[in-house]
């Protein structure tokens, strides 16, 4: 019976043939059991002898049990290893990454530099009414923006009454500027970025759905040179310490005085100025960059708001987004940034 079972132990194979022959040779019903079972009946004086005997059966199958389960457990530890090593080299995911648009990542940024500086961020509707849009921007009745040529109305276009009670797609996000300072008293401190509409062609440098970022603010004693500082600020946060604006004369309905604003090129620094062995693409040796228009809060605007114009005062200026793209990383078609390409995407990663 142990030369059985120990030969039946040396032939298991794997850990559930192990535990079969268990069964079989040492479990309730196995010969061995039986035999030990049957050491009661025997004469007294032969119960020590054949006791000894089953004993030590038994004990070399247990033993052989013991040793033949070390060596299959190993034996299975060493067939896992190599059958479910991973391959940590191989790509991990078959779906390749994407990325944020850069308008997106842009527009935030912006927005944390004037947040920093105690603004808050005001949104608006994009589907504004006229009045927002025109007449509370001292956008006179005859003005050519007015025109359906530039403007997409949704609903009493100009020429069916002009009377400002149409709805439109908005042209600008100066309409947030309005309805912040009729939803808020001075002091007031608002950025407002967002998408607006226009009815230009797209191409390398015009698109009809754009980005703006606008910025308003209504306090006592607010002057040109505190939207000077402001604008000199907002530069050397996007482009670097030592950049520097310049202002000059415009003309805009809702600001009085007006001006460009004019950037100091990121690239050149102005030593492209007058200097033909350094030309610059970027500013055309020129020197600067327009960026946007600015100016003083006109005070028939602020009227219009309900707001003491022999009080307060206020600055505002705007910008696109996407030119401010185009300036930073050098986008040369906007096309690009419009088409949903993720080979234009993916080189600006998923920055936050």
């Amino acid at each position: 019976m142990r030369d059985e079972a120990l030969a039946a132990v040396a032939a298991a194979g794997d850990l559930e043939a192990l535990r079969e022959v268990k069964v079989a040779h040492t479990g309730d019903r196995s010969p061995l059991a039986l035999a030990n079972r049957e050491i009661g009946a025997l004469p007294p004086h032969a119960k020590a002898d054949a006791g000894k005997r089953v004993g030590q059966a038994r004990g070399a199958v247990n033993k052989a049990l013991a040793a033949r389960q070390t060596e299959l457990e190993a034996e299975r530890d060493a067939r896992v290893l190599v059958e479910e090593a991973v391959d940590v080299t191989l790509p991990y995911d078959r779906i390749p990454a994407g990325a944020r648009h850069p308008i997106t990542t842009l527009s935030e940024r912006i927005e944390d530099v004037f947040v920093a500086m105690g603004y808050e961020v005001a949104e608006g509707p994009e589907v504004e009414a006229e009045w927002f849009n025109f007449d509370a921007l001292n956008f006179p009745p005859d003005h050519p923006a007015r025109e359906m040529q530039d403007t997409f109305f949704v609903q009493g276009a100009k020429g069916q009454g002009g009377d400002g009670s149409g709805v439109v797609l908005r042209t600008h996000t100066s309409p947030v500027q309005i309805r912040s300072m009729l939803d808020r008293k001075p002091p007031i401190y608002v950025i407002c970025p967002g998408r607006t509409f226009r009815t230009d062609e797209l191409d390398a440098t015009h698109t009809p759905v754009f980005h703006q970022v606008e910025l308003l603010a209504v306090d006592e004693g607010l002057t040109m040179a505190d939207l000077k500082g402001t604008l000199d600020h907002m530069v050397r946060a996007l482009f670097g310490e030592g950049m520097s604006t310049r202002l000059r004369p415009n003309f805009f309905p809702f600001t009085e005085p007006s001006a460009e604003m004019d950037m100091q090129c990121y690239v050149c620094r102005g030593a492209s100025v007058g200097n033909p062995d350094r030309p610059c693409r970027t500013c055309s040796s020129e020197g600067w960059i327009e960026l946007g228009g600015c100016g003083m809060v006109n005070p028939r605007v602020l009227i219009a708001c309900g707001i003491d114009p022999e009080k307060y005062s206020g600055f505002a200026f705007g910008f696109g987004i996407e030119r401010m793209l185009m300036f930073r990383h050098n986008v040369e078609d906007m096309r690009d940034m419009v088409e949903g390409d993720v080979r234009f995407t993916r080189p600006f990663g998923m920055e936050i």
